[in-house]
Order: C-alpha cells, then structure tokens, then sequence
C-alpha cells in the first residue's frame, strides 16, 4: 500500500501565464453565496498579487474573509523565486498558519530552528510563533499557505509546532471503504487546542463520497491530483487538479472520484470550538 501511494502522488501547481486571444471566455469559474468553484485556468498573471515584505514573490489569493465568502481563513498558493522569500511574511498578531509545499524547496525558520521543506512537506506555525522562509535553490518554490485567526479558549495552550510529510503519515480509511476513501492528518483530531485541520483527502477511482454531507465546517478544497464529479450545493462540477472550491458552512458536498489517477485534495475546515453567539451585541451578561 505504502508503495501505491508514493508512487501515485503528485501536487498540480499553477503554470501562471496568460491565455492567448484566441481563446473562448466560456468557462467553469463559479462564484455563489453557498460556493465558489475557481478553475486552474484562472491562476493567470493578472491575478497574482504582492504582500508586503516578500520578495521576489507573487500569491495567488483563493479565499478571503468577506461578506458571503470565507468567514474563518485565507488561503493563498505562494510562487518563491530563487533567492525570494521573506523575514516578515505574517503582518497581524494571532494568527496561525499552515504551509503545504508542492513545488520545489526551501527553508522555514519557525523560532529560530531551520527546518528544509520539499513537495510534500507540510508544517503548522502556531499563533505564538515567528517564522520566515527563504529559497535558497536555483529552482521556483510553490506553497499553499492557509492563515486564520487562532481562537482561545481559557484552560488550553496553544498548540506545538507540528513538521511533517505527506510521505510519513499512513491515510486512514474511512469507516467501511475498504481504504476506497481515506485522510491524511496532519494533527491528531482529539487535540482540542487546534481551531483548525488541514489534511489531504484521497478517493481511488471510481469511490465516492456516498452521502451529502451537510454541516457546520467551512471548507476550502484545492485539487492536487486527479479529477472529480463534485456535488456543491444544488450542483454537479467536473473538477480536476489545480482546481480551488470554497464551501460555506451547511453547502452539500459528495463526490465521485475519477480516473485513472487517485483524486486528492488539500482540505481545509474549522473545527473544535463553539459557535459564536454575540452576547455582546445582544447587551452581553443575559442572565
């Protein structure tokens, strides 16, 4: 098994560009209140964006809070040019961040100890944390940075520093797939100080999703591999690799996993905390 899935692995990273005049404006890009479905074809060079303290750096910026869009992160894919990188990339206090890389190679500083990342690698930067990255190769470094607020809870630390790989962690089937469906975690689900997941889900060909599932997560969803038929909201989308889906909390969501390559996807929801009520706003202490 563990063969099997080395040797199918691969992260769909975006080419940049800007598409010929000749082409048709048709396309599959989607923007609702309950979802929003961005196609690898629109991760041109018009759209890349600059952040202060980067250099030699582009982002592609998939999701952002707003109103009726994403309410709990960001998520952007960042294009590093040897020698780029930054010694400030976070800007705003409280906020936790992961990185997944799937492209090239390079070093993140998380308090002041080094750690080399390649295609593959993933790392959590808790809220408490400095970080920087440099890359030192000769080659372009791409990574999916997904940044969100940290929420704390009186009686909980925040959580450690996590280095990891996609290599070094075993996915775990789903209940009765027969290893059809799985998840890749990165962080033990039963860690409550973590207000955030980030994992990788991987469907074989032909598996589904079997169910709508409906719930309270907000989800971001990038196709690193493969191609889809995916239920979002009322609708049915082909999706393949490079693709980006944001889902609201409560969107339907299932799925039927096409060929011939395994479909995998970067998932991000928010998780383990209580739903905001706004007693403040209703005149605080109501007892």
């Amino acid at each position: 098994m563990d063969d099997k899935k080395l040797s199918s692995q691969s992260y769909y990273t975006p080419p940049g560009g800007l598409p010929p005049q000749t082409q048709l404006l048709t396309d599959r890009a989607v923007f609702t209140d309950a979802y929003a479905l961005i196609p690898k074809g629109s991760f041109s060079d018009i759209v890349a964006s600059s952040l202060p303290f980067w250099r030699s750096a582009r982002f592609w910026v998939m999701s952002r809070p707003m109103s009726g869009f994403a309410e709990s992160f960001s998520q952007y894919i960042a294009e590093v040019e040897p020698g780029g990188g930054s010694v400030l990339p976070e800007t705003e206090a409280n906020v936790e961040a992961v990185l997944f890389f799937v492209k090239g190679t390079g070093t993140v500083t998380i308090d002041g100890v080094d750690h080399r990342m390649r295609a593959g690698g993933y790392t959590y930067i808790p809220p408490t944390s400095r970080w920087s990255f440099h890359n030192d190769t000769d080659d372009v470094a791409v990574f999916h940075w997904i940044r969100k607020a940290y929420c704390r809870v009186d009686g909980l630390e925040v959580p450690d520093v996590i280095v990891s790989h996609d290599d070094d962690m075993a996915p775990i089937p789903m209940p009765d797939t027969d290893g059809a469906w799985a998840t890749t975690r990165f962080v033990d689900p039963r860690d409550l100080r973590h207000d955030m997941h980030v994992t990788i889900v991987t469907l074989q060909p032909g598996a589904v999703i079997p169910f709508a599932e409906t719930h309270v997560m907000e989800h971001g969803l990038y196709v690193l591999q493969g191609k889809a038929v995916y239920r979002l909201n009322q609708d049915w989308v082909e999706v393949e690799a490079g693709d980006y889906m944001w889902l609201r909390a409560f969107c339907p969501q299932a799925c039927y996993a096409g060929g011939p390559v395994p479909f995998r996807y970067l998932l991000y929801k928010d998780v383990n905390r209580h739903m905001p009520l706004g007693t403040a706003a209703l005149g605080g202490d109501l007892s």
